[in-house]
């Protein structure tokens, strides 16, 4: 694989709600069932978020969720916050708009043709020959496959543009059932982009190797449905369960495969899809929350931002941990499939053979 993360940047939409104002937006804007109330209220006041930043104008355009405003959100803000990610991460990675020799993109949580690749080779003034590919329905987990691609287009000279992004307030679905509930606390909005290039230049990491894991028979578990015109998000009570066990086969024939064990990883990205989600992959793994520390914070201050979280964490490693150059790290996330996914890297600068066991 051999890629080198040249940059690692995110954005995310202006408005910052926070949880209590997401209370107070949900209980005024919608006749709740009692019920639905109360369990807004144990998510959003006693839960262990703060806040998150969703593609609104306003916490009342909650109030607003008929398809066309969706959909219009989702090209709005989406555009806006993939073109910041990628505008920083060219900028950070000292790369010129007309170097770029491919984009890669992942989201799941809006549908427009031509995908975002035609807007940001527009707003980032991309060259008309970059190759570009759009990729759709990957869930929660797309970020990992979208690297995995972008890695392979190396093959054909780089640098690329790696950019996941999703608006998952453009996804909202009001009703009493809890798993709409549950949805509509957590889920937020945000964007991750990174330059990958050959190996022989330098970044904060370089990836390794990869794996992934289809496991349809969970299928029902985690995904997206078609109901009255829009998209309705299924979350089982089961997710944390089947993505902290299927995590762990996908890492495991990877660290497998590189001669390596859980205990020579020394920093851990996992997508922050909830605090029982964590809480599971920790006791499955055998690690300590505190290997963890970085996933759980940013769930409290972001929210599940759906494929980019991953990558937020990744950020947050590199900025508060330092890590040493040779030091591993494992990247995991999963989705709607159900798949599962893990990404190796080793940081610091360079990435030529890279470590193994």
């Amino acid at each position: 694989m051999n890629a080198v993360i040249r940059s690692l940047t995110t954005a995310n939409p202006p408005l910052y709600v926070t949880q209590q104002e997401a209370y107070e937006g949900y209980d005024s804007c919608y006749e709740l069932e009692p019920e639905e109330r109360e369990l807004y209220r144990r998510i959003l006041l006693d839960g262990p978020g703060r806040g998150r930043y969703i593609g609104m104008d306003s916490p009342m355009d909650v109030a607003r969720a008929d398809q066309d405003d969706l959909i219009g959100r989702f090209e709005r803000f989406g555009r806006r916050i993939a073109a910041a990610a990628g505008r920083d991460a060219l900028r950070q990675a000292g790369v010129e708009p007309e170097e770029v020799r491919a984009l890669v993109t992942n989201t799941c949580t809006g549908y427009i043709c031509p995908g975002m690749s035609s807007y940001l080779v527009e707003d980032l003034q991309l060259e008309e020959s970059v190759r570009v590919f759009d990729l759709m329905g990957m869930g929660c987990g797309g970020a990992l496959p979208n690297l995995d691609c972008a890695a392979a287009a190396l093959a054909r000279g780089g640098p690329v543009l790696s950019v996941a992004f999703e608006v998952c307030s453009a996804t909202l679905f009001m009703g009493a059932a809890p798993d709409l509930v549950v949805s509509n606390c957590i889920f937020a909005d945000g964007a991750a982009a990174a330059v990958l290039d050959r190996s022989g230049t330098t970044g904060p990491a370089c990836l390794l190797d990869s794996e992934g894991g289809v496991f349809p028979q969970h299928r029902e578990a985690l995904r997206y449905r078609w109901e009255d015109g829009r998209l309705r998000n299924s979350l089982s009570a089961r997710v944390p369960a089947i993505g902290a066990r299927t995590a762990l086969q996908v890492a495991g024939r990877l660290l497998q495969r590189r001669g390596l064990t859980i205990a020579d990883v020394a920093h851990w990205a996992v997508h922050p899809g909830g605090t029982v989600v964590l809480d599971r992959v920790a006791d499955v793994f055998g690690l300590e929350r505190g290997d963890l520390q970085d996933s759980y914070d940013v769930f409290r201050e972001f929210g599940n931002m759906s494929s980019p979280s991953v990558l937020f964490v990744l950020r947050r490693i590199l900025d508060l941990r330092r890590p040493r150059p040779g030091e591993l790290g494992m990247l995991l996330s999963f989705g709607a499939g159900f798949t599962a996914y893990a990404t190796l890297v080793a940081f610091g600068n360079g990435c030529e053979e890279g470590p193994v066991g």
